[in-house]
C-alpha cells in the first residue's frame, strides 16, 4: 500500500490544524532557551519535575555531552498541550558550532520564539538565528529572559532589536521592577498586571491593577501598540483615527495578522529560572504564532522536470514530507525526523524518495519527547514525527506519494571551517572508525570526512573546535572507537584572481577505438559564497549534448582539490564556450578527462590564491583588562570595528582570521583572570597574506 492510498482507512486527527503550532526555541548561548523550554513543559503538564541545565537534569538536554557541559548540542523535539492547542517544540542549540541544528529546524517550523538575555541583549548568535529565520520567512515572537539578573535592561534589548536586527517590534508587556525587584509584568493588551511568586512552581499568579508609577508608561506603550497593529488593519486604523478603544479580540487578531503576514515581532519578558512569565508566553505562542494553515503552501518541482507545483496543508492532498534530521538510536536504529506538509501517512505503508527515485517502507511512526518515543499509527499534514525503516533517505530529501511525486526545497548547510586528522589506534579499529564516521556524517550534514591521498590521513571537518571535540568524544564513548587525533587545522579554500580562457584536447590512440575530447573553458571569479558554478554557452564549435554532463563532472571533480595546496576551489564561474568531438572516439570518459585537465590548467593561468575563513568576534571583558586584550587581539591580525559599554564591561567587536584563534579561550581567561568571555562565528573568506600563503604551501609540500 502506498502513502496516498491510506486516507479512507485512518482515524480522525485529534487536534485541528488551526489549533496546532510548530515552533522552535532559539537564542544565543546561555540566554536561557533550554530552561525556558523546561518551564513550558512543566506548566503544560508534559513533565512533573523541573529539570535544571546546570545540574544536567533538563529534559531536552538528554545527550551525555550536553549534561556534562551544560549546553545544548543537538536539537530536541517534543509535544505539549496548552488550552486546546497542541504545541510541537524544537529546542535548538545556541552555540555557533551547532548552527546547522537551527538551520534545519527552521526549515520545517511555522514560527519560533527568539530568547534574548536581558543583560546581553542582541548577541552574535541572536543575529545569526534572526538571519536564518528571515531566510525561511519564519514569524517570531521575542522573549526577554533573565529580568532578575543584575544589569538587565528590557528597553535596551528592544532598542538593540530595532538597531541591530532591523526588527519591527511590538512590545506586548512591560516589566514590573528589575533585577532583585522584578516581580511581574504589565499586559498591554488586557491593561492588567500579573504578579508572580518568585521561584514558585505554582500555576497561578495574581492579576492586579497596573502599579501607579507604571500607568503613564503603560498608556504610552499601549498607544504605540495600537498604532503599530493598525498599520495593516483597516478596521483598527479607523478606530485609532477616531480615538475609539479597540476590543481585546480585535487587537489580538490585528497583531496576529501583523506577525504572520508582515514580520512584526511581539515582545514578552520574564525570568524562566525563577518561573516568572511562562504562562503569558504560552498564551502568546497560541495567540500570535501561525498554525500550519497560516503559512503559504509548500512549493516544489516535479521530478525530471522544471515544472513547479504547490502542496496545500491539507489531509486531502497527496502525501509529501521533508526529512530534516537523522538520529542514531541504540534500540531502534536510524530515526528519520520529518515534517508532513500535505496528506496523511500511516505506519507500514510505502513512500517514494523523490530525490533518489527509490521506494521505501515506513516501519514505525514515532512522536518524540527528547529521546523518548511514543508510537503513533498515522501522521497528518502539519505534524512533525520520526520514522523507523527509511534506509536510503538522508537529510534534506523529500518523501512523498509515489503517484504524485514532488521534490521540496532542500536545506542550506554551511561549509566547515576547521579540520583535524584522525587515525585508528590499532589496525583492528580501522573498519570501526570508518563505519562510525559515516554514521556521524549521516546525522550531521555540517560534518565532513575525506581521505587525504598525499598524507594517507583521514581528515574530519566541522564548524569549530567544540564541534569536532564533541564528535571525537562521541566516537570514543558512544561508538567505542580507539583513535588518535591531531591538532585542529583551518579549512582553507582556493579561488582565482583573474579571468582566463583555457583549451584542452584529450587524445589517446591505442590501436583500436581511441579517446577524443576537446573543450574550451572560460573561468572567472564569482561572488563570495558561490562555490563552483558551471554552465554551457557553446559558441565555438560543437559538443554533443550528451557529453555536457561529463564536462561538468570533470570540472566539479577537479574543483575538490586546487593546484596550490590541495584545498577545495570556491567562487569560480566556469563556462563551457567551445570544443569539438569525434564521431567514433568521443566518450564520457574523454570529456571528463579533458574538462578536468582544462580546469586545473585554468587555475594555474588564473593565478590561484588561498582564502582563509574570517570570523566575527565579540569579546566581553571588564574594563581594567581592556588594554591587554586589545594588544593580544592586535597580534592575532584582528581588525577591531567597534567598542561599546554593556553592564560594567566593555564589548569589543571585530573580525579575525580563524587561524589565529585556536586555543583563545585559555588566553582570554588568563588575561582577564577568568572574567572575560568571547564568541566567534564564520563571516566570510579573505585572501591569505602572501607571506603566510608561502608558508602554508611550503608546509603542505
Amino acid at each position: 500500500m502506498n502513502a496516498g492510498e491510506t486516507k479512507k482507512h485512518v482515524m480522525a486527527r485529534s487536534f485541528p490544524l488551526e489549533k496546532s503550532r510548530n515552533i522552535g526555541i532559539m537564542a544565543h548561548i546561555d540566554a536561557g532557551k533550554t530552561t525556558t523550554t523546561e518551564r513550558i513543559l512543566f506548566y503544560t503538564g508534559r513533565v512533573y519535575k523541573l529539570g535544571e541545565v546546570d545540574q544536567g537534569t533538563a529534559t531536552m538536554d538528554w545527550m551525555v555531552q550536553e549534561q556534562e557541559r551544560g549546553i545544548t548540542i543537538t536539537s530536541a523535539s517534543t509535544t505539549c498541550f496548552w488550552k486546546e492547542h497542541r504545541i510541537n517544540i524544537i529546542d535548538t542549540p545556541g552555540h555557533v558550532d551547532f548552527t546547522v541544528e537551527v538551520e534545519r529546524s527552521l526549515r520545517v517550523l511555522d514560527g519560533a520564539v527568539i530568547v534574548l538575555c536581558a543583560v546581553g541583549g542582541v548577541e552574535p548568535q541572536s543575529e545569526t538565528v534572526w538571519r536564518q529565520a528571515q531566510r525561511y520567512n519564519v514569524p517570531l515572537i521575542a522573549y526577554v529572559n533573565k529580568m532578575d539578573r543584575v544589569g538587565c535592561d528590557f528597553y535596551g534589548a528592544i532598542e538593540q532589536m530595532r538597531a541591530r536586527l532591523g526588527a519591527k517590534v511590538i512590545p506586548l508587556q512591560l516589566p514590573i521592577g528589575a533585577e532583585e525587584g522584578f516581580t511581574g509584568v504589565v499586559d498591554l493588551i488586557e491593561m492588567k498586571a500579573y504578579i508572580f511568586e518568585r521561584n514558585s512552581e505554582n500555576m497561578d499568579f495574581q492579576t492586579v491593577e497596573i502599579p501607579q508609577d507604571l500607568q503613564e508608561l503603560a498608556q504610552d506603550y499601549r498607544l504605540l501598540l495600537i498604532e503599530t497593529a493598525a498599520e495593516h488593519d483597516q478596521l483598527l486604523m479607523e478606530k485609532f483615527v477616531h480615538n475609539q478603544e479597540p476590543g481585546v479580540d480585535e487587537l489580538k487578531k490585528a497583531i496576529r495578522n501583523a506577525v504572520v503576514k508582515f514580520g512584526y515581532v511581539p515582545i514578552f519578558c520574564g525570568s524562566s529560572f525563577r518561573n516568572m512569565g511562562i504562562q503569558p508566553l504560552l498564551e502568546g505562542i497560541c495567540d500570535y504564532l501561525p498554525s500550519p494553515l497560516d503559512v503559504p503552501p509548500v512549493e516544489g518541482i516535479v521530478p525530471g522536470t522544471e515544472k513547479k507545483e504547490k502542496r496545500i496543508t491539507s489531509d486531502d492532498e497527496a502525501f509529501s514530507a521533508l526529512a530534516f534530521k537523522i538520529m542514531a538510536d541504540s534500540y531502534v536504529g536510524k530515526l528519520i525526523f520529518f515534517r508532513v506538509y500535505s496528506g496523511i501517512l500511516k505506519s507500514g505503508t510505502h513512500v517514494y524518495n523523490a530525490n533518489k527515485d527509490r521506494k521505501e517502507r515506513i516501519g514505525k511512526l514515532l512522536r518524540m519527547h527528547a529521546n523518548k518515543q511514543e508510537i503513533v499509527e498515522e501522521a497528518y499534514a502539519g505534524e512533525i514525527v520520526a520514522a523507523v525503516g527509511l534506509k536510503e533517505t538522508k537529510t534534506g530529501e523529500t518523501i512523498c506519494d509515489i503517484n504524485k511525486p514532488i521534490i521540496l526545497e532542500s536545506i542550506h548547510f554551511p561549509e566547515p571551517v576547521v579540520s583535524l586528522a584522525i587515525e585508528p589506534a590499532t589496525q583492528a579499529a580501522q573498519d570501526k572508525l570508518g563505519a562510525s564516521l559515516n554514521r556521524v556524517q549521516e546525522e550531521d550534514p555540517s560534518f565532513k570526512v575525506k581521505y587525504d591521498k598525499d598524507t594517507g590521513q583521514t581528515i574530519i571537518s566541522g564548524m569549530g573546535e567544540l564541534h569536532l571535540e564533541i564528535i571525537v568524544d562521541r566516537l570514543m564513548r558512544e561508538f567505542k572507537v580507539e583513535a588518535n587525533v591531531g591538532k585542529p587545522q583551518v579549512a582553507y579554500k582556493e579561488t582565482i584572481s583573474r579571468t582566463v580562457e583555457v583549451e584542452h584536447k584529450f587524445i589517446q590512440q591505442t590501436g583500436g577505438r581511441g579517446q577524443y575530447a576537446h573543450v574550451v573553458l572560460e573561468m572567472s571569479n564569482a561572488g563570495e559564497g558561490q562555490g563552483v558554478d558551471f554552465k554551457s554557452v557553446i559558441s565555438k564549435g560543437v559538443i554533443p549534448r550528451e557529453f555536457i554532463a561529463a564536462v561538468k563532472e570533470g570540472v566539479l571533480g577537479s574543483a575538490s582539490s586546487g593546484v596550490l595546496a590541495g584545498y577545495p576551489v570556491i567562487d569560480v564561474n566556469v563556462s563551457l564556450v567551445g570544443g569539438s568531438s569525434h564521431a567514433v572516439d568521443s566518450s564520457d570518459l574523454a570529456f571528463r578527462m579533458a574538462a578536468s585537465m582544462a580546469f586545473t590548467d585554468g587555475l594555474r593561468k588564473a593565478q590561484s590564491v588561498l582564502l582563509e575563513p574570517i570570523m566575527s568576534l565579540e569579546a566581553i571583558i571588564p574594563e581594567e583588562y581592556l588594554g591587554d586584550v586589545i594588544g593580544d587581539l592586535g597580534s592575532r591580525r584582528c581588525k577591531i570595528e567597534s567598542m561599546n559599554d554593556r553592564a560594567n564591561a566593555k564589548v569589543i567587536r571585530g573580525v579575525v582570521p580563524l587561524a589565529e584563534m585556536f586555543g583563545y579561550a585559555t588566553v582570554i581567561r588568563s588575561l582577564t583572570q577568568g572574567r572575560g568571555m568571547y564568541t566567534i562565528e564564520p563571516s566570510y573568506y579573505l585572501e591569505v597574506p602572501k607571506q603566510i600563503q608561502e608558508k602554508l604551501i611550503g608546509k603542505r609540500y
